[in-house]
């Protein structure tokens, strides 16, 4: 079966207030967050760009970068930039990955991918009964239902992938939530703590 064309978004564009802004470059073990991103999501070959809300929010180890649509607050803004991007480039899906999940799964888009069948617009990354919609696979058509809802101040990633036909597929915990996100320095703490101990496995 042809494998569907993807690209990856690295999601990097948030405030962070609560961890005091500049997230993506705050150290994990040895790498920066963002750092860890590209290293989860190289190996999948797909082309990738950096999805920033200004283009001095951080600096592009060599990515291409592309600006949030100034226009669409949070998230949202940085989802419509890429799937306009996404359209342009071809491809027939965008899968987002924000750059505080460092433990992203490395079968992520082998699975996500099967899951957009016909009639499926995003297929939404779930661990345990908790749905991740900023870790999805969108199809660029979602495009203009993302519009429409912004345009009426709905401005949630979940009620996007909802209203446009969304299907989840679930990731074990049993070995830590893979996909686990840092919020707060004691998020930060915690990860290295994760990190440390499978590093020394």
């Amino acid at each position: 079966e042809r494998l569907m064309r993807f690209g990856v978004a690295l999601l990097a564009g948030g405030q962070a207030r609560r961890m005091g802004g500049a997230k993506a470059q705050r150290q994990l073990g040895d790498l920066t967050l963002l750092e860890h991103a590209i290293r989860r999501t190289k190996p999948w070959n797909a082309p990738m760009v950096l999805v920033l809300r200004s283009s001095s929010d951080v600096r592009s180890p060599g990515l291409r970068v592309i600006r949030d649509d100034p226009a669409i607050p949070g998230p949202l803004g940085g989802l419509a930039a890429d799937l306009a991007d996404a359209e342009d480039a071809g491809l027939e899906a965008v899968l987002t990955v924000p750059c505080d999940m460092p433990f992203l799964p490395a079968d992520l888009p082998d699975r996500l991918l099967p899951a957009l069948q016909t009639g499926v617009s995003v297929a939404v990354a779930q661990s345990a009964v908790r749905r991740h919609p900023i870790t999805a696979l969108w199809r660029p058509e979602v495009a203009a239902t993302l519009r429409d809802r912004a345009g009426r101040d709905q401005l949630s990633l979940r009620g996007l992938a909802d209203q446009a036909g969304s299907v989840a597929v679930s990731w074990s915990t049993e070995d830590g939530d893979p996909f686990f996100n840092i919020n707060t320095p004691g998020d930060l703490e915690q990860a290295a703590r994760w990190y440390e101990g499978r590093a020394s496995v």
